[in-house]
């Protein structure tokens, strides 16, 4: 244990001012690998102060090594959540920005590494997590251009809401803080709240876990127990990255793992999926996920399923890709009670592989949302125990990484638990990524807990038969 690791709350200096040529945000000077030049700042948002929030309570001075899964070369990048809460009449900005820093302090005493820095280990090819309580971001910013009612459609643009989030961490492994937070204040006085996790810390779960615990600690019920109080985080979170690693039981042959073979581009792919991409938000709400479980064989199907085989068959049939181009649909598949044994409760770490649905362009379009939905419910069920240790293996010695040409990735949001995320302002009204590309997001919909917002940039050209396409859920 480290006594000066006790909470301080840092404020970053902003020297910079309009006149200066200085060309980065002051808010980045402190660490000059994380630097954004400010051209590359939107001027929809003002950042009004950044303070380094370290934990509240002495923390351990240590080195935590990561997972083989942590460790993947593909989660080497930050998750980025957007949370909007609608506005608060009376609602005191100052006060509120201090619980949620006071909140942050707390919470970052039992996930203690969110407030160290990911690293390459010294020796072999994984990561590992320095701990010395360097702390955490808190960004407090405004808006006098944004509303409400610019968050209930998808974005213009890809990058439109990222100064909601305005340190953009471009290299995870060179000194930038593990965790940020922005607080916007909007013009009718509704807030955004943007987090950037480092994805080698955490899954989606254990992102998720990590900030209801934030979200409890900063309610006013717990605000009102006194600084000195706290609330324990349920689950406790446990670190135990040890046991996702490879055991060499396991013979990993990459060509039984279809996620990580590649195909042969017969149609330029990336140029094709990348042009001129155009942010898409639809709503499939419960009666039209009830209609594709019925067209796909009823009981038996689950809501994931059948949304996932939906979306990417018109997805692919929108983008026109040649026939016999082989596409996947890769999405990640939780492993916590797969294995064998399971994981324990709370651990946060990445607890996923990649489920990996294989078919040609032919078939997804022509043989109907059954075919699809069958190809996606045997991905999931090849992710077994054994299957995982194989997985864990390939990632460790042969660094084996997903290929591009041909993938959509597919990540559900809409069952994490994001929507219970409070902060003390009450449910959020949207739940999304800061910034919307060619990666697919099932999103969870405020009040209808059976539905699902399906997020994804499509290139313009493709938008409308994106949409067209579904829509018809009973084809």
């Amino acid at each position: 244990m480290r006594p000066e690791s006790s909470h301080k709350s840092f404020k970053v200096t902003l020297t910079h001012q309009p006149h200066t040529t200085n060309k980065y945000h002051p808010l980045l000077t402190y660490a000059s690998n994380f630097k954004l030049p400010i051209s590359q700042l939107p001027k929809m948002v003002r950042v009004k102060e950044a303070h380094v929030v370290t934990p509240s309570d002495p923390t351990p001075n240590t080195v935590l090594p990561l997972s083989a899964l942590d460790s993947q070369l593909f989660l080497r990048f930050t998750i980025e959540y957007l949370l909007l809460y609608r506005p608060a009449p009376g609602l005191d900005r100052p006060s509120t920005a201090a619980r949620l820093k006071t909140a942050l302090a707390k919470a970052l005493v039992p996930y203690y590494p969110f407030a160290g820095r990911v690293r390459p280990q010294p020796q072999g090819l994984g990561l590992e997590v320095v701990c010395r309580a360097q702390g955490a971001v808190f960004i407090e910013a405004s808006s006098e251009r944004y509303s409400v009612n610019d968050f209930q459609k998808a974005p213009k643009t890809v990058a439109q809401w990222r100064k909601l989030l305005s340190l953009y961490v471009t290299d995870v492994l060179k000194g930038s803080p593990i965790l940020v937070v922005q607080l916007t204040w909007l013009a009718d006085g509704a807030a955004a709240v943007g987090v950037g996790i480092n994805h080698c810390i955490c899954d989606g779960i254990g992102s998720a876990e990590f900030l209801n615990y934030f979200s409890d600690l900063a309610s006013e019920k717990c605000q009102g127990l006194g600084l000195g109080v706290s609330v324990d985080p349920k689950p406790k979170p446990v670190w135990d990255r040890h046991l996702l690693n490879p055991d060499k039981r396991s013979e990993a042959n990459p060509a039984m793992h279809a996620e990580f073979c590649g195909v042969p581009d017969l149609c330029g792919f990336m140029n094709r999926v990348t042009s001129r991409l155009k942010p898409t938000c639809i709503v499939l709400d419960e009666r039209r996920i009830e209609a594709l479980k019925r067209a796909c064989g009823g009981e038996s199907c689950t809501s994931f399923e059948v949304v996932a085989a939906h979306v990417w068959r018109s997805w692919a049939r929108a983008l026109g890709f040649p026939k016999n181009q082989t596409l996947k649909l890769l999405f990640s598949v939780n492993v916590r009670k797969r294995l064998k044994p399971g994981l324990p409760e709370g651990y946060y770490g990445n607890a996923f592989v990649l489920g990996c649905a294989q078919s040609s362009a032919w078939e997804l379009g022509e043989r109907g949302v059954a075919h699809v939905w069958s190809a996606v419910k045997r991905a999931k069920e090849r992710v077994d125990s054994e299957h995982v240790r194989r997985v864990v293996e390939l990632v460790s010695e042969s660094r084996a990484s997903p290929d591009s040409v041909g993938v959509l990735i597919l990540s559900q949001w809409s069952r994490l638990g994001l929507e219970r995320v409070e902060l003390g302002m009450g449910k959020p009204l949207h739940v999304g990524p800061i910034c919307c590309d060619r990666y697919c997001l099932f999103l969870p919909v405020t009040g209808e807990r059976h539905s699902v917002k399906v997020m994804v940039a499509v290139p313009t050209a493709a938008v409308d038969n994106f949409h067209r396409f579904l829509r018809e859920y009973n084809s």
